[in-house]
Protein backbone atom coordinates (compact mmCIF):
# COMPACT_ATOMS: atom_id res chain seq x y z
CA UNK A 1 0.00 0.00 0.00
CA UNK A 2 1.35 3.42 -1.04
CA UNK A 3 2.17 5.46 2.00
CA UNK A 4 0.85 9.15 1.58
CA UNK A 5 3.24 12.04 1.56
CA UNK A 6 2.87 14.30 4.39
CA UNK A 7 4.19 17.35 2.91
CA UNK A 8 1.82 17.09 -0.06
CA UNK A 9 -1.20 19.89 -0.30
CA UNK A 10 -4.25 18.97 -1.06
CA UNK A 11 -7.27 20.55 -1.58
CA UNK A 12 -9.51 18.66 1.02
CA UNK A 13 -11.52 19.24 3.86
CA UNK A 14 -10.22 18.48 7.73
CA UNK A 15 -13.10 18.44 9.31
CA UNK A 16 -15.33 15.63 6.80
CA UNK A 17 -17.84 18.68 6.07
CA UNK A 18 -17.93 20.73 3.00
CA UNK A 19 -20.12 23.86 2.23
CA UNK A 20 -22.24 24.73 -1.16
CA UNK A 21 -20.51 26.48 -3.59
CA UNK A 22 -23.21 29.09 -3.66
CA UNK A 23 -23.08 29.92 0.37
CA UNK A 24 -19.51 29.73 -0.06
CA UNK A 25 -19.54 32.38 -2.89
CA UNK A 26 -22.80 34.58 -1.08
CA UNK A 27 -20.44 34.60 2.49
CA UNK A 28 -17.38 35.68 0.46
CA UNK A 29 -18.92 38.34 -1.66
CA UNK A 30 -20.59 39.51 1.39
CA UNK A 31 -17.49 39.62 3.28
CA UNK A 32 -15.78 41.38 0.89
CA UNK A 33 -18.45 43.70 0.21
CA UNK A 34 -18.49 44.84 4.40
CA UNK A 35 -14.86 45.11 3.91
CA UNK A 36 -15.31 47.68 0.75
CA UNK A 37 -18.60 49.32 2.89
CA UNK A 38 -16.23 50.19 5.78
CA UNK A 39 -13.23 51.63 3.66
CA UNK A 40 -15.07 53.80 1.74
CA UNK A 41 -17.35 54.76 4.89
CA UNK A 42 -15.91 57.77 6.24
CA UNK A 43 -16.06 59.65 2.79
CA UNK A 44 -19.44 60.54 3.09
CA UNK A 45 -19.05 61.80 6.68
CA UNK A 46 -15.62 62.43 7.24
CA UNK A 47 -15.98 66.40 8.39
CA UNK A 48 -18.86 64.79 11.44
CA UNK A 49 -16.62 62.19 12.73
CA UNK A 50 -13.47 64.72 13.09
CA UNK A 51 -16.13 67.29 14.45
CA UNK A 52 -17.48 64.10 17.03
CA UNK A 53 -14.24 63.22 18.28
CA UNK A 54 -12.68 66.58 18.44
CA UNK A 55 -9.48 65.86 15.60
CA UNK A 56 -6.98 68.27 15.90
CA UNK A 57 -5.75 69.76 12.33
CA UNK A 58 -4.70 66.95 9.33
CA UNK A 59 -6.19 64.15 11.61
CA UNK A 60 -8.90 64.02 8.82
CA UNK A 61 -6.12 62.71 6.87
CA UNK A 62 -5.43 60.12 9.22
CA UNK A 63 -9.12 59.01 9.39
CA UNK A 64 -9.50 58.83 5.79
CA UNK A 65 -6.02 57.04 5.60
CA UNK A 66 -5.86 54.60 8.71
CA UNK A 67 -7.99 51.58 7.38
CA UNK A 68 -5.92 51.02 4.02
CA UNK A 69 -2.98 51.31 6.27
CA UNK A 70 -3.96 48.51 8.57
CA UNK A 71 -5.24 46.48 5.21
CA UNK A 72 -1.65 47.42 3.48
CA UNK A 73 0.56 45.87 5.86
CA UNK A 74 -1.38 42.95 7.27
CA UNK A 75 -3.17 41.61 3.77
CA UNK A 76 0.41 39.52 2.86
CA UNK A 77 0.46 38.29 6.17
CA UNK A 78 -2.92 37.30 6.59
CA UNK A 79 -2.33 35.16 3.51
CA UNK A 80 1.08 33.25 4.98
CA UNK A 81 -1.33 32.44 7.79
CA UNK A 82 -3.63 31.49 5.80
CA UNK A 83 -1.79 29.08 3.87
CA UNK A 84 0.31 27.86 7.40
CA UNK A 85 -2.54 27.90 9.74
CA UNK A 86 -6.32 27.16 7.56
CA UNK A 87 -7.76 29.99 5.19
CA UNK A 88 -11.25 29.08 7.58
CA UNK A 89 -9.54 29.75 10.76
CA UNK A 90 -7.64 32.97 9.48
CA UNK A 91 -11.35 34.42 7.66
CA UNK A 92 -12.99 33.53 11.16
CA UNK A 93 -10.04 35.72 13.04
CA UNK A 94 -10.44 38.37 10.52
CA UNK A 95 -14.07 38.88 10.98
CA UNK A 96 -14.12 38.80 14.48
CA UNK A 97 -11.18 41.21 14.66
CA UNK A 98 -12.65 43.34 11.84
CA UNK A 99 -15.95 43.68 14.50
CA UNK A 100 -13.74 44.39 17.56
CA UNK A 101 -12.33 47.34 15.36
CA UNK A 102 -15.91 48.75 14.15
CA UNK A 103 -17.15 48.77 17.74
CA UNK A 104 -13.79 50.24 18.55
CA UNK A 105 -14.88 53.08 16.10
CA UNK A 106 -18.65 53.05 17.37
CA UNK A 107 -17.58 54.50 20.67
CA UNK A 108 -14.62 56.72 19.84
CA UNK A 109 -14.71 59.61 21.97
CA UNK A 110 -10.93 60.50 20.60
CA UNK A 111 -9.60 60.98 17.01
CA UNK A 112 -7.11 58.74 18.40
CA UNK A 113 -9.96 55.94 19.44
CA UNK A 114 -11.09 56.53 16.32
CA UNK A 115 -8.30 56.20 14.09
CA UNK A 116 -6.80 52.48 16.32
CA UNK A 117 -10.46 51.31 15.21
CA UNK A 118 -9.84 51.91 11.34
CA UNK A 119 -6.77 50.54 11.60
CA UNK A 120 -8.06 46.88 13.63
CA UNK A 121 -11.01 46.96 10.92
CA UNK A 122 -8.36 47.15 8.27
CA UNK A 123 -6.52 44.26 10.17
CA UNK A 124 -9.53 42.17 10.24
CA UNK A 125 -10.47 42.71 6.81
CA UNK A 126 -6.95 41.41 5.46
CA UNK A 127 -7.85 38.44 6.78
CA UNK A 128 -11.37 38.20 4.93
CA UNK A 129 -9.98 38.93 1.83
CA UNK A 130 -7.06 37.70 1.59
CA UNK A 131 -8.64 33.96 2.48
CA UNK A 132 -12.09 34.04 0.43
CA UNK A 133 -11.01 33.53 -2.85
CA UNK A 134 -8.90 30.29 -1.91
CA UNK A 135 -12.36 29.04 0.30
CA UNK A 136 -14.79 29.04 -1.94
CA UNK A 137 -12.00 27.80 -4.93
CA UNK A 138 -11.86 24.34 -2.57
CA UNK A 139 -15.69 24.05 -2.59
CA UNK A 140 -15.34 23.48 -6.77
CA UNK A 141 -12.25 23.03 -9.16
CA UNK A 142 -14.46 24.19 -12.40
CA UNK A 143 -12.82 26.54 -14.36
CA UNK A 144 -16.61 28.37 -15.03
CA UNK A 145 -17.43 28.58 -11.36
CA UNK A 146 -13.81 30.22 -10.19
CA UNK A 147 -14.21 33.04 -13.53
CA UNK A 148 -18.08 33.47 -11.72
CA UNK A 149 -16.17 34.07 -8.09
CA UNK A 150 -14.39 35.91 -9.58
CA UNK A 151 -16.90 38.46 -11.22
CA UNK A 152 -19.00 38.67 -7.87
CA UNK A 153 -15.73 39.07 -6.17
CA UNK A 154 -15.30 42.42 -8.11
CA UNK A 155 -18.80 43.34 -8.04
CA UNK A 156 -19.16 43.37 -4.07
CA UNK A 157 -16.19 45.38 -4.04
CA UNK A 158 -17.41 47.68 -6.61
CA UNK A 159 -20.82 47.97 -4.77
CA UNK A 160 -19.13 48.31 -0.80
CA UNK A 161 -17.01 51.09 -2.47
CA UNK A 162 -20.82 52.93 -3.72
CA UNK A 163 -22.77 52.02 -0.81
CA UNK A 164 -20.03 52.87 1.59
CA UNK A 165 -20.58 57.05 1.54
CA UNK A 166 -24.05 57.22 1.08
CA UNK A 167 -25.06 55.03 3.88
CA UNK A 168 -22.63 57.16 6.40
CA UNK A 169 -23.67 60.44 4.36
CA UNK A 170 -27.73 59.45 5.20
CA UNK A 171 -27.31 58.38 8.80
CA UNK A 172 -25.57 61.81 8.96
CA UNK A 173 -27.88 63.99 7.93
CA UNK A 174 -30.18 62.82 11.17
CA UNK A 175 -26.92 62.55 13.24
CA UNK A 176 -26.10 58.97 13.53
CA UNK A 177 -22.41 58.94 12.55
CA UNK A 178 -21.97 56.00 15.22
CA UNK A 179 -24.65 53.35 13.50
CA UNK A 180 -22.55 52.34 10.40
CA UNK A 181 -19.88 50.89 13.01
CA UNK A 182 -22.20 49.34 14.72
CA UNK A 183 -23.81 47.64 11.82
CA UNK A 184 -20.63 46.65 10.89
CA UNK A 185 -19.70 45.01 14.08
CA UNK A 186 -23.09 42.73 13.87
CA UNK A 187 -22.22 42.14 10.32
CA UNK A 188 -18.70 40.89 10.58
CA UNK A 189 -19.37 38.63 13.85
CA UNK A 190 -22.74 36.74 11.70
CA UNK A 191 -19.90 36.61 8.91
CA UNK A 192 -17.37 35.20 11.79
CA UNK A 193 -20.37 32.39 12.86
CA UNK A 194 -21.22 31.44 9.03
CA UNK A 195 -17.96 31.13 8.44
CA UNK A 196 -18.25 27.26 9.75
CA UNK A 197 -21.01 26.37 8.17
CA UNK A 198 -20.13 27.69 4.67
CA UNK A 199 -16.64 26.87 4.02
CA UNK A 200 -14.09 23.56 4.92
CA UNK A 201 -11.30 23.67 6.01
CA UNK A 202 -7.92 23.29 3.83
CA UNK A 203 -5.50 20.57 4.94
CA UNK A 204 -1.47 22.90 5.15
CA UNK A 205 1.92 21.92 4.11
CA UNK A 206 2.88 20.26 7.48
CA UNK A 207 6.09 21.14 7.56
CA UNK A 208 6.44 24.37 6.91
CA UNK A 209 7.17 27.18 9.21
CA UNK A 210 5.65 30.50 9.89
CA UNK A 211 8.24 33.08 8.71
CA UNK A 212 7.80 35.15 11.87
CA UNK A 213 10.73 37.58 10.90
CA UNK A 214 9.47 38.06 7.31
CA UNK A 215 6.50 38.89 8.79
CA UNK A 216 7.34 41.29 11.00
CA UNK A 217 10.16 43.35 8.41
CA UNK A 218 7.19 43.45 5.79
CA UNK A 219 4.32 44.72 8.18
CA UNK A 220 7.29 47.17 9.60
CA UNK A 221 8.42 48.96 6.63
CA UNK A 222 4.70 48.97 4.90
CA UNK A 223 3.58 50.81 8.12
CA UNK A 224 6.82 53.09 8.38
CA UNK A 225 6.35 53.84 4.34
CA UNK A 226 2.45 54.65 4.21
CA UNK A 227 3.09 56.95 7.70
CA UNK A 228 5.54 58.99 5.45
CA UNK A 229 3.31 58.90 2.58
CA UNK A 230 0.24 60.51 5.23
CA UNK A 231 2.86 62.66 6.81
CA UNK A 232 4.03 64.30 3.41
CA UNK A 233 0.77 64.96 2.37
CA UNK A 234 0.08 66.75 5.87
CA UNK A 235 3.37 69.08 5.07
CA UNK A 236 5.68 67.00 7.88
CA UNK A 237 8.75 66.59 5.40
CA UNK A 238 10.93 65.76 7.94
CA UNK A 239 9.29 62.85 9.88
CA UNK A 240 8.02 61.38 6.26
CA UNK A 241 11.96 61.45 5.65
CA UNK A 242 13.01 59.75 8.50
CA UNK A 243 10.11 57.14 8.23
CA UNK A 244 10.90 56.86 4.81
CA UNK A 245 14.09 55.95 5.56
CA UNK A 246 13.52 53.71 7.66
CA UNK A 247 11.18 51.78 5.41
CA UNK A 248 13.42 51.65 2.68
CA UNK A 249 15.98 49.69 4.95
CA UNK A 250 13.20 47.37 6.58
CA UNK A 251 12.10 46.38 2.98
CA UNK A 252 15.36 45.60 2.42
CA UNK A 253 15.87 43.51 4.88
CA UNK A 254 12.45 41.36 4.43
CA UNK A 255 13.96 40.95 0.72
CA UNK A 256 17.03 39.16 2.14
CA UNK A 257 15.57 37.46 4.60
CA UNK A 258 12.92 36.01 1.65
CA UNK A 259 16.25 35.09 -0.61
CA UNK A 260 18.09 33.43 2.61
CA UNK A 261 15.03 31.62 4.80
CA UNK A 262 14.06 28.09 4.40
CA UNK A 263 10.36 29.11 4.62
CA UNK A 264 9.70 32.63 2.72
CA UNK A 265 6.12 34.31 2.48
CA UNK A 266 7.06 35.29 -0.73
CA UNK A 267 8.99 33.05 -3.50
CA UNK A 268 10.53 35.46 -5.95
CA UNK A 269 11.01 32.59 -8.42
CA UNK A 270 7.39 33.28 -9.22
CA UNK A 271 8.46 36.88 -10.49
CA UNK A 272 9.62 34.86 -13.21
CA UNK A 273 6.67 34.22 -14.25
CA UNK A 274 4.83 36.40 -16.72
CA UNK A 275 1.43 36.48 -16.19
CA UNK A 276 2.14 36.71 -12.39
CA UNK A 277 3.66 39.98 -12.81
CA UNK A 278 1.76 41.37 -15.23
CA UNK A 279 -1.62 40.57 -12.39
CA UNK A 280 1.25 42.67 -9.78
CA UNK A 281 1.98 45.35 -12.28
CA UNK A 282 -2.29 45.62 -13.21
CA UNK A 283 -3.29 46.11 -9.49
CA UNK A 284 -0.51 48.67 -8.96
CA UNK A 285 -1.50 50.59 -11.68
CA UNK A 286 -4.94 49.94 -10.67
CA UNK A 287 -4.76 51.47 -7.21
CA UNK A 288 -2.11 54.24 -8.35
CA UNK A 289 -4.36 55.16 -11.37
CA UNK A 290 -8.24 55.55 -11.19
CA UNK A 291 -8.69 54.53 -7.40
CA UNK A 292 -5.53 57.35 -6.67
CA UNK A 293 -7.86 60.09 -8.57
CA UNK A 294 -11.34 58.95 -7.46
CA UNK A 295 -10.85 58.57 -3.83
CA UNK A 296 -9.52 62.43 -4.29
CA UNK A 297 -12.44 63.55 -6.30
CA UNK A 298 -14.79 63.55 -3.91
CA UNK A 299 -12.83 66.02 -1.59
CA UNK A 300 -12.47 68.17 -5.35
CA UNK A 301 -16.15 68.16 -5.90
CA UNK A 302 -17.10 69.17 -2.48
CA UNK A 303 -14.15 72.04 -2.45
CA UNK A 304 -13.97 72.91 -6.14
CA UNK A 305 -17.40 71.81 -7.27
CA UNK A 306 -19.40 73.63 -4.63
CA UNK A 307 -21.00 69.76 -4.54
CA UNK A 308 -22.24 68.75 -0.85
CA UNK A 309 -20.48 65.46 0.68
CA UNK A 310 -23.56 63.98 -0.29
CA UNK A 311 -24.50 65.03 -3.54
CA UNK A 312 -20.34 64.65 -4.54
CA UNK A 313 -20.89 60.54 -3.16
CA UNK A 314 -23.92 60.08 -5.38
CA UNK A 315 -22.13 61.55 -8.45
CA UNK A 316 -19.06 58.72 -7.74
CA UNK A 317 -21.84 56.46 -7.75
CA UNK A 318 -21.72 56.51 -11.23
CA UNK A 319 -18.54 55.15 -11.29
CA UNK A 320 -18.52 52.15 -8.29
CA UNK A 321 -22.07 51.06 -9.08
CA UNK A 322 -21.26 50.76 -12.52
CA UNK A 323 -17.79 49.25 -11.78
CA UNK A 324 -20.31 46.24 -9.82
CA UNK A 325 -22.28 45.94 -12.87
CA UNK A 326 -19.68 45.29 -15.18
CA UNK A 327 -17.81 42.86 -12.85
CA UNK A 328 -20.49 40.25 -12.99
CA UNK A 329 -21.05 41.15 -16.80
CA UNK A 330 -17.45 40.10 -17.62
CA UNK A 331 -17.08 36.33 -16.29
CA UNK A 332 -18.13 35.88 -20.15
CA UNK A 333 -14.48 37.70 -20.94
CA UNK A 334 -13.20 34.78 -18.94
CA UNK A 335 -14.30 32.13 -21.85
CA UNK A 336 -12.51 34.10 -24.48
CA UNK A 337 -9.42 35.84 -23.29
CA UNK A 338 -6.97 34.70 -21.28
CA UNK A 339 -6.65 36.36 -17.60
CA UNK A 340 -3.70 38.94 -18.57
CA UNK A 341 -5.49 40.09 -21.78
CA UNK A 342 -8.47 40.79 -19.90
CA UNK A 343 -6.46 42.98 -17.57
CA UNK A 344 -4.92 44.81 -20.25
CA UNK A 345 -8.13 45.68 -21.85
CA UNK A 346 -9.26 46.71 -18.08
CA UNK A 347 -6.73 49.22 -18.10
CA UNK A 348 -7.02 50.44 -21.31
CA UNK A 349 -10.74 51.26 -20.90
CA UNK A 350 -9.44 52.94 -17.39
CA UNK A 351 -6.87 55.10 -18.95
CA UNK A 352 -10.08 56.32 -21.28
CA UNK A 353 -11.97 57.07 -18.87
CA UNK A 354 -10.12 59.31 -16.85
CA UNK A 355 -8.46 61.29 -19.89
CA UNK A 356 -12.12 61.99 -20.07
CA UNK A 357 -12.70 63.52 -16.88
CA UNK A 358 -10.07 66.30 -18.09
CA UNK A 359 -11.15 69.54 -19.73
CA UNK A 360 -13.09 71.16 -16.59
CA UNK A 361 -13.42 74.73 -16.86
CA UNK A 362 -15.41 77.43 -14.61
CA UNK A 363 -18.36 77.01 -16.61
CA UNK A 364 -18.28 73.27 -15.65
CA UNK A 365 -20.72 70.98 -13.64
CA UNK A 366 -21.02 67.88 -12.38
CA UNK A 367 -22.47 66.33 -15.43
CA UNK A 368 -19.32 67.28 -17.58
CA UNK A 369 -17.89 64.30 -15.56
CA UNK A 370 -20.57 61.56 -16.35
CA UNK A 371 -18.89 60.22 -19.10
CA UNK A 372 -15.70 59.75 -18.06
CA UNK A 373 -16.96 58.33 -14.52
CA UNK A 374 -19.35 55.49 -16.23
CA UNK A 375 -16.64 54.43 -19.02
CA UNK A 376 -13.95 54.44 -16.19
CA UNK A 377 -16.85 52.03 -14.05
CA UNK A 378 -17.34 49.83 -16.73
CA UNK A 379 -13.48 49.36 -17.36
CA UNK A 380 -12.72 49.14 -13.17
CA UNK A 381 -15.34 46.18 -13.30
CA UNK A 382 -13.65 44.03 -15.59
CA UNK A 383 -10.50 45.03 -14.21
CA UNK A 384 -11.38 44.08 -10.45
CA UNK A 385 -13.06 40.87 -11.88
CA UNK A 386 -9.74 40.28 -13.99
CA UNK A 387 -7.69 40.40 -10.44
CA UNK A 388 -9.49 38.55 -8.67
CA UNK A 389 -9.19 36.11 -11.67
CA UNK A 390 -5.45 36.34 -11.62
CA UNK A 391 -4.69 36.27 -7.88
CA UNK A 392 -5.25 32.73 -7.75
CA UNK A 393 -4.44 31.43 -11.32
CA UNK A 394 -0.77 32.63 -11.02
CA UNK A 395 0.21 30.81 -8.31
CA UNK A 396 0.38 27.25 -6.74
CA UNK A 397 -2.58 26.21 -5.38
CA UNK A 398 -1.55 26.14 -1.77
CA UNK A 399 -0.27 29.47 -1.74
CA UNK A 400 -3.41 30.88 -2.77
CA UNK A 401 -4.00 32.92 -0.23
CA UNK A 402 -0.60 34.38 -0.58
CA UNK A 403 -1.46 35.41 -4.27
CA UNK A 404 -4.46 37.29 -3.33
CA UNK A 405 -2.46 39.13 -0.41
CA UNK A 406 0.04 39.69 -2.60
CA UNK A 407 -2.21 40.83 -5.25
CA UNK A 408 -4.48 43.03 -2.86
CA UNK A 409 -1.33 44.36 -0.70
CA UNK A 410 0.34 45.91 -4.34
CA UNK A 411 -3.36 47.49 -5.21
CA UNK A 412 -3.84 49.25 -1.74
CA UNK A 413 0.00 50.50 -1.63
CA UNK A 414 0.02 51.88 -5.28
CA UNK A 415 -3.52 53.96 -4.10
CA UNK A 416 -1.78 55.48 -1.50
CA UNK A 417 1.32 56.25 -3.29
CA UNK A 418 -0.89 57.42 -5.90
CA UNK A 419 -3.24 59.94 -3.26
CA UNK A 420 0.01 61.32 -1.72
CA UNK A 421 1.07 62.57 -5.54
CA UNK A 422 -2.26 63.26 -6.87
CA UNK A 423 -2.89 65.46 -3.72
CA UNK A 424 0.71 67.17 -4.10
CA UNK A 425 0.14 68.03 -7.48
CA UNK A 426 -3.50 69.45 -7.48
CA UNK A 427 -3.13 71.25 -4.24
CA UNK A 428 -4.28 74.60 -4.75
CA UNK A 429 -5.06 77.61 -2.89
CA UNK A 430 -8.77 77.62 -1.52
CA UNK A 431 -9.93 80.71 -3.36
CA UNK A 432 -8.30 80.00 -6.75
CA UNK A 433 -10.90 77.77 -8.53
CA UNK A 434 -8.90 78.07 -11.55
CA UNK A 435 -5.68 76.29 -9.89
CA UNK A 436 -7.96 74.09 -8.76
CA UNK A 437 -9.75 73.01 -12.09
CA UNK A 438 -5.87 73.35 -13.24
CA UNK A 439 -4.52 70.66 -10.75
CA UNK A 440 -7.53 68.55 -10.96
CA UNK A 441 -7.21 68.20 -15.19
CA UNK A 442 -2.86 67.23 -14.50
CA UNK A 443 -3.67 64.61 -12.27
CA UNK A 444 -6.72 63.30 -14.15
CA UNK A 445 -4.10 63.13 -17.14
CA UNK A 446 -1.46 61.88 -15.20
CA UNK A 447 -3.52 58.87 -13.76
CA UNK A 448 -4.89 58.12 -17.18
CA UNK A 449 -1.31 58.03 -18.87
CA UNK A 450 -0.45 55.57 -15.75
CA UNK A 451 -3.62 53.53 -16.46
CA UNK A 452 -2.56 53.43 -20.50
CA UNK A 453 1.40 52.79 -19.85
CA UNK A 454 0.48 49.65 -17.24
CA UNK A 455 -1.80 48.34 -19.79
CA UNK A 456 1.23 48.26 -22.53
CA UNK A 457 3.73 46.90 -19.63
CA UNK A 458 0.76 44.13 -19.32
CA UNK A 459 0.35 43.57 -22.75
CA UNK A 460 4.37 42.96 -22.94
CA UNK A 461 4.76 40.74 -19.95
CA UNK A 462 1.59 38.55 -21.71
CA UNK A 463 4.18 37.53 -24.42
CA UNK A 464 6.46 36.15 -22.25
CA UNK A 465 3.69 34.53 -20.01
CA UNK A 466 1.61 33.59 -23.65
CA UNK A 467 2.66 29.54 -23.31
CA UNK A 468 2.23 29.34 -19.52
CA UNK A 469 -1.06 31.57 -18.94
CA UNK A 470 -4.56 30.00 -18.39
CA UNK A 471 -6.04 29.43 -21.59
CA UNK A 472 -10.40 30.22 -22.30
CA UNK A 473 -12.11 30.07 -18.71
CA UNK A 474 -14.49 27.06 -18.94
CA UNK A 475 -12.01 25.02 -21.20
CA UNK A 476 -9.42 24.85 -18.10
CA UNK A 477 -7.79 21.62 -16.96
CA UNK A 478 -6.92 21.68 -12.93
CA UNK A 479 -3.68 23.07 -11.88
CA UNK A 480 -1.01 20.67 -11.10
CA UNK A 481 1.56 20.84 -8.28
CA UNK A 482 4.74 18.59 -8.53
CA UNK A 483 6.87 17.90 -6.26
CA UNK A 484 10.17 15.62 -6.53
CA UNK A 485 13.14 14.84 -4.45
CA UNK A 486 14.98 11.91 -2.82
CA UNK A 487 13.55 9.79 -0.30
CA UNK A 488 15.16 8.62 2.56
CA UNK A 489 15.15 4.94 3.94
CA UNK A 490 11.86 5.21 5.66
CA UNK A 491 10.00 6.73 2.37
CA UNK A 492 10.58 10.18 4.10
CA UNK A 493 11.41 12.61 1.48
CA UNK A 494 15.14 13.69 2.43
CA UNK A 495 15.06 16.57 0.05
CA UNK A 496 12.47 18.36 -1.81
CA UNK A 497 13.50 20.37 -4.97
CA UNK A 498 11.22 23.40 -5.45
CA UNK A 499 7.89 22.99 -6.67
CA UNK A 500 7.22 22.97 -10.48
CA UNK A 501 3.73 24.26 -11.18
CA UNK A 502 1.97 23.90 -14.17
CA UNK A 503 -1.28 26.27 -14.69
CA UNK A 504 -4.11 25.44 -16.79
CA UNK A 505 -4.16 24.49 -19.68
CA UNK A 506 -6.34 24.84 -22.50
CA UNK A 507 -8.50 22.24 -23.98
CA UNK A 508 -7.40 19.53 -26.46
CA UNK A 509 -3.56 20.27 -25.18
CA UNK A 510 -2.32 17.54 -22.93
CA UNK A 511 0.07 18.33 -20.29
CA UNK A 512 3.70 16.63 -20.46
CA UNK A 513 3.89 13.53 -17.76
CA UNK A 514 6.25 14.48 -14.84
CA UNK A 515 7.84 12.58 -11.97
CA UNK A 516 5.70 10.08 -9.98
CA UNK A 517 3.03 11.82 -7.51
CA UNK A 518 1.17 14.71 -8.45
CA UNK A 519 -1.17 16.66 -6.11
CA UNK A 520 -3.66 18.27 -8.05
CA UNK A 521 -4.68 21.35 -6.70
CA UNK A 522 -8.19 23.36 -6.61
Amino acid sequence: MKRPNPRAFKARSTDGARGSFAAALVLTSLSTFVAMLAYSGPLGNAATVTAAVAAPPGATLWILSSMSTGLAVSLLTAGALADQFGRRRVFTFGAWIFAAGSVVCATATSATQFVLGRVVEGVGAAGLIATGLGLVAAVTGDAGARSTTASWWGASMGLGIALGPLLTGLLDLVGLWHVPYWLLAAVGAGIAVAARWCFSEMAVIADRRLDLLGAALLTGGLGLGLFALVETRQGGLALALICGGGAVATLAAFTVSQLRGRSPMVDFGLFSRGDFVAATVAATATGAGVIALLSFACTFLVTSMGMTTFQASALLVLWSGTSAVSAVLSRRLAARLTGTVQLAIGLVATGVGLLLLTGLDIGSTGTRMVPGLLVAGVATGVLNAGLGRQATATVPPERAAVGVGMNNTTRYVGASIGVTVVGVLAAAPGGDLPAQLSGWNHVAVLTGTLSLVGAAVVLALSRSASRQDSGPGRNEAPRTAVFSGRRGPRGARATRRRARWRPHLPAGRRARPGPPGPMTGP
